[in-house]
């Protein structure tokens, strides 16, 4: 139940993020640029979680 709700939230935020990201680009490059930004984060957090 706790993991679920955690998931959620991170999935959330992740979600708000890029669609705030998104909305500061100017050009499809940086939009590019954003997503994949936001794509490592994601998986290093993964990554850590996963050593634990």
């Amino acid at each position: 139940m706790f993991k679920k709700l955690i998931a959620q939230a991170v999935a959330t935020a992740f979600v708000a993020g890029l669609i705030g990201a998104l909305g500061g680009c100017n050009t499809m490059e940086g939009a590019g640029k954003d997503v994949e930004r936001g794509g490592s984060k994601l998986k290093n957090e993964a990554q850590e979680k996963k050593a634990q």
